[in-house]
This record gives structure tokens, sequence and C-alpha cells, in this order.
């Protein structure tokens, strides 16, 4: 089995892969379980064992694996990850990297700007969809990564994300409280709150409707693929998605690894 832990900077998300199925038709090929749990900086490697293996149990698996691929955002994270690895698996974890192979350019003026969940994305999208593609990850920053119709990563564009644009709002505005994230029954809100559903679920599906379509004037005519815990939610009221990938990023990094068994 393989082990696929995507950190991100408010949620981590974990998934337990049958080995053999990186040349998937689908993301969730081969996926045995995953799971999600938010992300804390200050937790040690040993609780990062404890909690994964407590997953495992839950689930009937053994605390086993094959090989373990990592992306992270949060370098202290990924530091227990390794030490959490290293004494309680015996593996040496794959981890997207500089020096990692990914079969993928990077055209950024700097590459190693680009963070490892990008990276992941892109490999997992053009390997199910090939190009031009835009991957649209809701996160806590909306990640915006263009794939060319030859599998180079050519870059993108990074805005707020929805939940912390709606926190910022509630720290700032007194009168505003928050709101459940789901679709009001029209655009034209009837209260506050349905206001602010509006405002959170069609403005933000404006804003990536409005960037695919400048992407796409200077791609031509591209595929457009959601990830992220609130693709779904955005997706349905969007003119220019065309897929939602909930495990992409994990998708991505069982074929980093596997490119990197090559070796």
């Amino acid at each position: 089995m393989l082990l696929t832990i995507d950190v991100g900077n408010t949620q981590t998300v974990v998934g337990l892969y049958s080995r053999g199925f990186a040349s998937a038709a689908t993301a969730e090929t081969g996926l045995l379980n995953h799971w999600r749990f938010s992300t804390e900086a200050k937790r040690t490697a040993d609780e990062y064992a404890v909690l994964i293996r407590s997953l495992f149990q839950s689930a009937g698996h053994p605390f086993e694996v094959d090989g373990i691929a990592i992306c992270a955002g949060v370098p202290r994270v990924l530091a227990s990850l390794r030490e959490m690895v290293q004494n309680n698996l015996g593996n040496e974890p794959i981890v997207i990297e500089p020096g990692v192979r990914t079969g993928m350019a990077i055209l950024y003026d700097n590459p190693k700007e680009v963070g490892a969940d990008r990276i992941a994305n892109a490999v997992a999208a053009f390997d199910l969809y090939g190009g031009p593609t835009v991957v649209v990850d809701f996160g806590t920053g909306n990640n915006f990564d263009v794939i060319s119709a030859s599998g180079d990563f050519l870059g993108g564009a990074i805005a707020p994300g929805i939940e912390i644009s709606l926190d910022a709002l509630f720290d700032r505005a007194a009168a505003l409280r928050a709101v459940e994230l789901v679709a009001p029954r029209s655009v034209i809100g009837k209260s506050t709150v349905e206001s602010l559903q509006s405002g959170a679920i069609f403005g933000f599906a404006g804003q990536v409707d409005g960037m695919v379509n400048r992407f796409r004037e200077e791609l031509g005519l591209c595929t457009v693929v959601a990830t992220g815990g609130l693709a779904p939610l955005i997706a349905p009221v969007s003119a220019t998605i065309e897929h939602v990938e909930p495990f992409l990023t994990l998708h991505g990094l069982r074929i980093v690894f596997d490119r990197n068994q090559e070796r």
C-alpha cells in the first residue's frame, strides 16, 4: 500500500492507495481510504504516529505501507512527518521538493518558489486530462495553475481563499456574523445571511470564471479542473469548471512516487 500525505496550511489530507494504479483513469482508482484533519504545526512526530495509526486501525488496515509520498506547505509539519516515517514505518518518503523527479518542467522564474501541492495538482491534472489545463484549488488560498499542451507548468495566479476572506470580513465588520457556506435561494439575497452566502459562493465563482477566461485568451481552449475542500460548492455555479477531482493532489503524489521508483 502507498501512503500519501498532503499537508496544507489549514488542513491535511491523507490517502491510502493500493499499489499498481498510478496510470489510473480517475484519481480515486485504487484509493482504499482517505482522511482529513486540521494541520497543527505543533504536533510532534509521535503524535502524528498515534493519529495516523488510529486512522488505519479504525478502517481495518495494519500500520504498514510499501511507500510514502508527501507534499507539504508547512516546513515544521514536514519535519515531524519525516521523523514519524523514519521511527515507525521504516521507509524513506518521497517528498515533492527540489531534486525529486516529477516528469514536469516548471517554467517559473524560480521553480523552487512553486508550492509542492501545486506541482502535484499539475502532474495529476495532466495525467488525467492532458493539456492545456487549468487547475483551480480551493484552499487557504485559491490557486490557479496552468499546464501547457505539452505538459509544462506555465505558472498561474494566487488569490485569497474563501474561508479566510470571510474570516477577515467578520473580524472587521462587527454587525456581520459567521454563516454556513451553502448556496442561497437566489443571487439577490433577501437577508444578511443570504447576502453573505451569495457574495461568497457566486462571487468566488465569478472570480474563477473571470480568471479562466483571461487564461483562455492566452491559451485558447483548455480543460478546467477544480479540487480542494470547497470545490463541490463552487463548481455547480461556475460557468467554466468542467471537472471536480477531490483527490487530485493525492493522485499527483502517487504518480511522483512511481516516477521516482524508476531510478
